[in-house]
């Protein structure tokens, strides 16, 4: 059973149509295959023919959904277990299926669990012969990447660490570091009456080929061993498993068996044997024939809290021996065994529900702190009159009001939802990358803000005119403007899929509040208006995430203390890998990595050197730069902590989670959303949609201040400064209707994929341009030319890197630099100095 392009296949299986096994009931074989289409009108119809047909009939093999077809894997019939593996594809047009061979199985195997996971279909257990039926440790693996090369074979793999089983449920997940094989429960057979229901569970991994032993199956406190139950991966970070067999009933059969053959030899001569064996006999089919079905239960795994709960109880015995899968945006169930020797035709589909949305209370909180950003842009838009108004606020920012909002314009709605989620799935590995801040403020002082101060300069590409040209000005310019107006996309585009996610709103409404409110303020009141609003946001970040980890302290089990134990107990709080592999996120890759990022961003980026050009003098740019760099380390702590506070809150309280979030980054606001209290909830959103706005509001202006300043004053410079200001107005607007544009996009034609391929062509320039700025101040004999050379030869050096994948992405902007410096200054010994 599974899918293939716009069909539902339910293939072969067995029954017993006349009477059930323990009256005597003959099991029946079965080859037909059942194509279930959706109509346009919405209705379903099922579709079947003498054509379609299995090779021949077949149950208890396994399949899987790929996008070359349903992959149906081993499986037996009345005569023999079979190895073999076929695809089934379905052509709608001329309303057939095709059956293709594909390679078969190491050995033969029924009654095995199987999932796909990545490229690659994995096999586990099963029992070889029909007569043994004793289950087995077979583990296989086929690389569908390989297909149509010689190498397209299944390879034996080590098998997991515990017994073998028939039975099991698999499925393929990621675990927040990458995606795992999981395999629970099952039963082992040792023997035709030997079975004993296991409800233990194991995940491999594909990059290590290492097995890792999971917490047993058990909820409230009792095991569960889910016989033959479906399982499916949702969300991000969870395992459903639909009902199965508890095992009881078997072991119970078994024994009233193993007592019956024990009386069976001679007993007619015994005095009351043929009573007793009757008697048995009547338990045995009393025991069938009052089973009240397979437990309803949903139970969810939680993959990185490695937790079990119940998630919902469905409203009739769910069918096991069956595939759940997704299609047409909703759970199915096709067919099974409701109760033992009892199948069913019905299909079960299941629906998520929609998130229960915000309150009017939240909404108000929500709307009112939208308001006060939009009064702060109409008070400052009184005082723009010229475009160093609008683009340096009159140089009259306080150092403090510029260091918060360099803060604010680095701490995007990524950042402020990504690095608790990054920490709630993994460690403290990344904490030391953003303690470099700390270490990139002197540099950044030392390098580059004398020569902005002392050239007096709107810009940070001016200083590329005055070193190497106009044209190194605008090639600098240009790839600044092409990276922000990527970067708005993103920025807007992505925090709005997992505020949709929590609160209900249509991911189009977030992004439209985000960018017409963001613009509104920014067209209006400039630099310092976008300023004074970040230090607002920043105020309500800090404040909302330092609340958030208290109110998380009070609902772990014994306060900090509990939190530290259960977190070191599950190495959570790992800060530090000494390995020398730069493909890994090591303490030298995160180090390195962040500290270029960090000099590149301060000493390169408009959206941030534009910050500390607002202050009156040096000393108060420096002050502004050591107030971004000294923040690190108290917000480093908070962020980092409230991924931790959230990993250990949500696995004392498994129950709580949404298993149908789909965005990894989604589970602190949904922890806002779901447990804090009304009104708090509400101002904690809005700091959500304030992290958005103040990385939002930075890229309107400061790509009004690029496109004013390095392109259309430095080619029309006798205008008056009304026009120029006329003309900044006018770009942030169209700027910003862009980005909103081209986040609606993204919404509406699912392309992010396409957008983010883009965005990383884009980004990987960054780098090298932090290497022309670091050129300039390092050394007076790289020419224009040389400069050039080595900005587009660090670009072929990233793709290179991105595509070989040599090192971490984190090294991206370090070797970006690094190339651009080391080839510039090569060059600057073939290019002559002028």
């Amino acid at each position: 059973m599974g899918t293939h392009r716009t069909a539902l296949f339910v293939a072969g299986g067995a029954n017993y149509p006349e009477s059930p096994p323990w009256l005597g009931g003959r099991k029946q074989w079965h080859d037909d295959v059942y194509v279930l289409q959706k109509q346009p009108d919405g209705a379903y119809t099922w579709l079947t023919a003498p054509h379609l047909k299995l090779p021949g009939p077949l149950a208890y093999g396994a399949s899987l959904s790929t996008e070359h077809g349903l992959v149906c894997i081993g499986g037996a019939n009345a005569d023999s277990i079979y190895a073999d593996v076929f695809l089934l594809r379905w052509h709608p047009e001329k309303q057939q299926i095709t059956v293709e061979a594909w390679p078969p199985l190491p050995r033969p195997s029924a009654y095995h669990a199987a999932a796909r996971v990545g490229d690659v279909l994995y096999v586990a257990g099963g029992q070889e012969t029909p007569r043994d039926p004793t289950s087995t440790h077979h583990f296989f693996a086929l690389d569908l990447s390989k297909l149509g090369t010689e190498d397209f074979r299944w390879q034996t793999l080590p098998p997991w660490p515990g017994p073998p089983r028939i039975g099991a449920t698999a499925v393929g997940q990621s675990d927040g570091t990458g995606l795992q094989f999981y395999l629970f429960g099952g039963r082992q057979v040792r023997g035709p009456l030997d079975a004993v229901g296991l409800h233990d569970a194991y995940s491999f991994n594909p990059r290590t080929g290492r097995w890792r032993r999971l917490a047993d199956l058990t909820v409230a406190g009792q095991p569960r061993s889910v016989l033959g139950a479906p399982g499916l991966a949702v969300g991000t970070a969870h395992v459903l498993v639909f009902g199965g067999a508890d095992g009881r009933l078997t072991a119970r059969a078994n024994e009233l068996e193993r007592a019956i053959r024990r009386l069976q030899p001679g007993s007619e001569r015994r005095p009351g044997a043929p009573a007793v064996l009757d008697s048995l006999r009547h338990l045995q089919v009393d025991l069938y024939t009052s089973h009240p079905g397979f437990s309803r239960d949903v139970l969810a795994y939680h993959t990185i809290t490695n937790t079990w709960s119940v998630v919902d109880r469905l409203p009739e015995s769910p069918p096991i021996t069956t595939t759940a899968v997704w299609w047409d945006g909703s759970v199915v169930l096709p067919t099974g065994e409701i109760r033992p020797g009892v199948r069913t035709a019905q299909v079960w589909q299941g629906e998520p529900l929609p998130p229960a949305g915000l309150s009017r209370l939240n909404t108000a909180v929500i709307a009112l702190y939208f308001l006060v950003l939009l009064g702060l842009g109409v008070r400052f838009s009184r005082r723009e009159k010229t475009t160093r108004d609008y683009f340096l606020a009159g140089r009259r920012v306080p150092w403090w009001a510029a260091g918060l909002s360099l803060f604010g314009t680095s701490l995007s709605a990524i950042t402020f939802m990504a690095v608790p989620a990054k920490t709630y799935a993994t460690d403290w590995l990344y904490f030391t990358g953003s303690l470099t801040q700390v270490l990139a403020a002197p540099l950044v002082i030392a390098l580059f803000l004398p020569w902005f101060r002392k050239l007096n300069v709107t810009t940070a590409y001016e200083f590329l005119e005055k070193r190497f040209g106009l044209g190194v000005r605008l090639l600098g310019s240009v790839s600044f403007v092409l990276f922000q107006l990527g970067r708005i996309g993103i920025v807007l585009f992505l925090p709005a899929i997992a505020l949709s996610v929590v609160t209900g709103l249509e991911v189009w409404l977030c992004i439209v509040l985000v960018a017409g409110f963001s613009i509104a303020y920014t067209v209006l009141g400039g630099i310092e208006a976008v300023i004074w609003t970040d230090v607002l946001q920043v105020g309500v970040l800090l404040g909302g995430a330092l609340l958030s980890l208290l109110l998380l302290l009070l609902h772990v089990p014994d306060g900090v203390t509990g939190l530290l134990q259960q977190a070191a107990a599950d190495q959570t709080l790992r800060l530090f890998d000494f390995r020398f592999d730069l493909t890994a996120p090591t303490f030298w890759v995160v180090v390195v990595g962040g500290l270029a990022t960090f000099v590149t961003s301060q000493g390169s980026d408009q959206t941030m050197v534009q910050r500390y050009l607002t202050t009156r003098d040096q000393k108060n740019a420096a002050r502004g730069l050591w107030t971004h760099g000294l923040m690190a380390i108290p917000s480093g702590l908070l962020f980092f902590g409230l991924g931790t506070a959230l990993y250990v809150f949500f696995k004392t309280h498994p129950a709580a989670l949404n298993p149908l979030l789909d965005n990894a980054d989604a589970i602190f606001p949904w922890f806002i959303v779901s447990q804090l209290p009304n009104g708090v909830s509400g101002l904690l959103i809005a700091g959500v949609f304030a992290a958005s706005m103040s990385s939002l509001d930075s890229s309107l202006n400061s790509v009004a201040t690029v496109v004013t300043s390095d392109f259309y004053r430095r080619f029309r410079s006798r205008a008056s400064e009304r026009h120029y200001l006329g003309v900044a107005r006018a770009v942030t607007l169209v700027t910003g209707l862009l980005g909103l544009g081209s986040a609606l996009l993204l919404a509406s034609l699912n392309i992010q994929s396409l957008w983010d391929a883009f965005f990383q062509v884009i980004g990987l320039f960054t780098g090298g341009l932090g290497g022309l700025f670091l050129l300039g101040v390092m050394s007076k004999r790289p020419t224009a030319a040389a400069a050039v050379v080595g900005f587009l030869g660090s670009g072929l050096v990233q793709v290179w890197l991105s595509q070989s994948q040599t090192v971490h992405f984190l090294l991206y902007t370090f070797t970006g630099m690094a190339s651009c410096v080391i080839l510039g200054l090569a060059l600057s010994l073939v290019f002559p100095k002028r």
